[in-house]
């Protein structure tokens, strides 16, 4: 029994031990299969992506070819073009060089006559020396004199024949100058004046407030002065009160303050209440009517010349000069005398007055700036309109009008010529005692230099000079060519407003006494 069971356990194990190694041997052969399989698999992958890179290779060189082919059409197009820029460049310069060579043509032709000239110029000299060496020569012999005797004697008379004939030459080509000149100049100037007549009132730096009774001066004063301390910050000017009866007295030297201060007193005198706080509600309504007082001001002036299209900015500035004053004249009505004045001559002369009504209107436009802004009104000027798109002959006609560059335009030399009639009318504009005499005292100093002269006067509020000379030293040729010197010596040396006369009188007088 024992034997039969350990038979069994044994045929068993061997039977167990061949399953076993039947199913090694099964999954061995699976495994073959699947490895099989598997390089397959990868072979088919490795051959479907050299396709694909063969194919994407074929890509990429098709539109490396197609970007090529058209950067090179581009590289020909620019080509070309550039080809045609040079082409005419070098067309242009062969052009220059053509009229280069023409100009060079022309200059030595010129150089090769003025050589000619010189040379014939220089055999007339040489032969007008010699004959003047002769002439010396005979003299000498004939008068029995020195060669420097008669040259001596010979350049006397020839200084005496000069200088009659320069003196007859003078007069006469002034005399017609000044006959055709003062006609046309008469006929357009009083002309363009008569148009242009306006009045003007000479504005100081004070403002004067009349009051009702003096009782109001120790009101506006205030309690420890509280009140004409507030007025004198608010508005920035000098308040005097002093014992001019029923008076006080605004000080500044910018009239704006100055109008500001004097609306508002004048209402806080009407309303009868003054105090600070009153005090400031007035000069705030006082400021709102004077900017649109500026305002209208500058629109009257547009108006009234007929100038169109100004920027707002600049009719605002237009508007402020209507509290500037210059020499006494205000200086809105004198840009509104200047701009009508330029446009008259304008259309007297043939030409759009436009242009010219525009640059008279804005010719002072710089003297609207206070005096914190650095600049003389006419460099300020020219920044302001340069600021607001104006023309350049706008420009050009505001730059020139003091003659500080030279006119570009017509137009320019008739808002030159407008300023200085406005200016230099009788009534327009003052200037201080001191400087009046001492420019009078300048005008007989320089009469008083020349030679020969006896006495001069300075009249007609030195717009005429006077100069009586000595008969036995100064004769009739002699005093045109004084008194021409004169006036050079007076354009050069002084500034003076519109034009000065110089009178050179000469006289004998034969006096005798009837017994």
């Amino acid at each position: 029994m024992v034997g039969i069971i350990i038979a069994a356990i044994i045929s068993f194990a061997v039977g167990g031990a061949i399953f076993f190694f039947a199913g090694i041997k099964y999954r061995k052969k699976i495994a073959e299969s699947t490895v099989l399989s598997a390089e397959q698999q990868a072979e088919k992958i490795i051959e479907d992506s050299k396709i694909d890179a063969e194919r994407i290779k074929k890509d990429a060189i098709l539109q490396a070819k197609d970007e090529m082919i058209k950067q090179k059409d581009e590289f020909e197009k620019e080509a070309k073009l550039r080809k045609k820029e040079l082409q005419d460049t070098e067309n242009r310069i062969n052009q220059r060089q053509d009229l280069v060579d023409k100009r060079a043509a022309l200059i030595e032709e010129k150089e090769n006559n003025i050589i000619k000239k010189n040379d014939e110029l220089a055999k007339k000299e040489k032969d007008l020396q010699n004959a003047k060496q002769r002439e010396i020569e005979e003299l000498s012999k004939i008068a029995k004199m020195t060669v420097d005797e008669a040259k001596d004697n010979m350049m006397q008379k020839l200084e005496e024949d000069m200088k009659s004939e320069m003196a007859t030459y003078i007069k006469t080509e002034t005399d017609k100058a000044k006959e055709e000149v003062e006609k046309k100049s008469r006929e357009i100037l009083v002309g363009a004046i008569q148009k242009c007549a306006t009045d003007h009132t000479s504005e100081a730096t004070v403002t004067v407030v009349s009051l009702p009774n003096d009782d109001l001066k120790g009101r506006i004063i205030g309690r420890e002065g509280r009140n004409i301390k507030t007025i004198e910050t608010l508005t920035g000017i000098d308040l005097i009160i002093d014992d001019t009866p029923d008076v006080i007295v605004l000080s500044s030297f910018d009239p704006i303050r100055r109008e500001v201060a004097r609306i508002a007193l004048e209402r806080l005198i009407a309303d009868g209440r003054i105090h600070p706080g009153k005090i400031e509600e007035m000069i705030e309504k006082a400021k709102v009517e004077v900017e649109n007082t500026i305002k209208e001001e500058g629109e009257r002036a547009l108006y009234e010349t007929g100038v169109m299209d100004v920027h707002p900015d600049l009719v605002k500035l237009l508007g402020k000069l209507k509290y500037r004053t210059s020499y006494g004249q205000n200086v809105l009505n004198h840009s509104i005398e200047v701009s009508n004045l330029a446009g008259t001559l304008a259309v007297e002369l043939g030409m759009d007055p436009t242009i010219a009504k525009r640059a008279g209107l804005l010719h002072d436009i710089g003297k609207s700036f206070d005096h914190d802004v650095e600049g003389t009104h006419v460099s300020l000027g020219i920044e302001l309109l340069k600021k607001y798109k104006e023309k350049d002959e706008v420009i050009w006609g505001m730059e020139a009008h003091h003659g500080d560059t030279e006119p570009k335009t017509i137009e320019a030399i008739l808002v030159q010529a407008a300023d200085i009639i406005s200016a230099s009318r009788p009534g327009a504009r003052k200037e201080t005692v001191s400087a009046y005499i001492k420019r009078l005292q300048k005008l007989e100093e320089i009469c008083d230099s020349y030679k020969g002269v006896d006495k001069s006067y300075a009249i007609q509020a030195g717009r005429e000079v006077r100069i009586i000379v000595k008969p036995d030293q100064v004769d009739d040729d002699s005093m045109i060519i004084m008194a021409r010197d004169v006036a050079k010596q007076i354009e050069n040396e002084m500034i003076y407003p519109g034009q000065i006369k110089v009178n050179v009188i000469r006289e004998t007088r034969a006096i005798e006494l009837a017994k």
